[in-house]
């Protein structure tokens, strides 16, 4: 959303339908560092629920989606506040009826639609015409997103979302939201149509539309929704691998690559905060096969193998950044705190062996003395036979001397 020199000012107050009537009001639903904080630089150009590399489908979301198109119209629309979501936090109004529920837009195609924002009280913050993005793909708040999909085309509905379904604790900069922001947004449906044909699109236009989702990926990680982040970079990945029937030269082919690259390395920072380390091992193990050398690779999967145990191999990954990047302080800090961490665990073994099979100074000290006492025991006993052999010999010789 950008901002325009006339702010809205038609956005009705949120406080006007706070407390609706019960009569009037129709549910849709039958029930309701880890990695030292990430900069600018670090995030590459860097998807809610939906799906990431390896955690498939987010359930919470998916079950929303079901109920979302599952729901039922109400039987007076431009009178009644239809709860989307059953719980009295998603609640959308039709000002102006539209073409009929046929009319309704589906998911993966392109809409586009003009949107007004504006705070609880009604202050408005941002108006924008002509705003065209893919439908289920989460190019913009998930209160949009899941509402559009129950509008029919002409359509203007007014939605009145808590800040879960909008910008979260986080706010936004642009357009200018506060944290925990409550909005009253008024949304006018102008179009739909099926989305482009991945393998008729131009090299150039992939590089485009990838690079799109993966800012929108972007903007979902910096107000810290992970799982949202997830889903937009694997729809990047998805338009990188796309098969083509459009000639692609070597430069071209090696911009999707760079770009791949960079959404499986935001990807796997993404899965990290989310602790799907398995994933987001999945994903740095992809991106190194692109890119063997890629220092931000390196070090998210010697992270990824640390808080799996295997510091060996986390050790060695981590100094295989280094050495390509000597100069760098996180690879520096995260490496030395690893050694530090391995040495207590390999001390910490060492000392549960002792105990298991006890002291083992005190069991060759023994072994030592009892072989000396045993040898000084056997060369007594020989010494005594023999003087008494000699004796008896002696008292013999004396018998038969006399005798004769």
């Amino acid at each position: 959303m950008s901002d325009k020199e006339d702010p809205v000012d038609d956005c009705e107050s949120y406080d006007s339908m706070s407390s609706p009537k019960k009569t009037g009001q129709t549910s849709l639903l039958d029930s309701g560092e880890d990695f030292m904080i990430l900069d600018e630089e670090d995030i590459d150009d860097e998807p809610p629920p939906l799906e990431d590399a390896g955690g498939g489908k987010d359930k919470n979301t998916e079950s929303i989606k079901e109920k979302v198109e599952a729901a039922p119209l109400p039987a007076n629309k431009t009178e009644e506040w239809l709860d989307v979501l059953g719980n009295e936090r998603l609640k959308k109004k039709v000002l102006e009826e539209g073409q009929g529920r046929d009319s309704r837009p589906q998911k993966g195609q392109n809409v586009v639609i003009n949107l007004k924002t504006c705070l609880k009280d009604g202050t408005p913050v941002d108006e924008q015409t002509g705003l065209t993005f893919t439908l289920g793909d989460g190019d913009v708040i998930q209160a949009v997103d899941l509402t559009v999909q129950l509008m029919e085309m002409g359509e203007k509905a007014l939605i009145h979302t808590d800040a879960i379904y909008a910008y979260s604790s986080f706010g936004s900069q642009d357009p200018a939201i506060p944290p925990d922001a409550e909005l009253s947004l008024e949304v006018e449906l102008l179009e739909a149509k099926d989305a482009p044909d991945l393998e008729l699109l131009t090299p150039r236009e992939k590089i485009a539309l990838a690079n799109s989702k993966k800012e929108k990926g972007n903007a979902h990680f910096q107000r810290g929704d992970y799982a949202f982040a997830v889903n937009s970079y694997g729809i990047a990945l998805q338009i990188t691998e796309s098969s083509s029937k459009v000639d692609i030269v070597p430069e071209e082919e090696n911009e999707l690559i760079e770009v791949k690259v960079k959404c499986l390395n935001n990807m796997a920072a993404s899965q990290l905060k989310l602790d799907r380390n398995d994933a987001a091992l999945k994903s740095c193990v992809s991106a190194l096969a692109h890119q063997p050398e890629n220092i931000k690779a390196l070090f998210r999967m010697g992270k990824v193998l640390a808080s799996q145990g295997e510091y060996d191999e986390a050790i060695q990954t981590l100094k295989k950044a280094l050495k390509l990047e000597p100069k760098n302080k996180m690879i520096h800090a995260e490496l030395s705190k690893l050694v530090k961490k391995h040495s207590e665990q390999r001390g910490a073994e060492q000392a549960m062996y002792k105990k298991m099979l006890g002291n083992p100074a005190s069991i060759n000290s023994s072994t030592q003395k009892h072989p000396a006492k045993s040898s000084w025991g056997v060369s007594w006993k020989w010494l005594f036979g023999a003087t008494v052999v000699a004796i008896g010999g002696v008292a013999l010789s004396v018998v038969i001397a006399a005798r004769n």
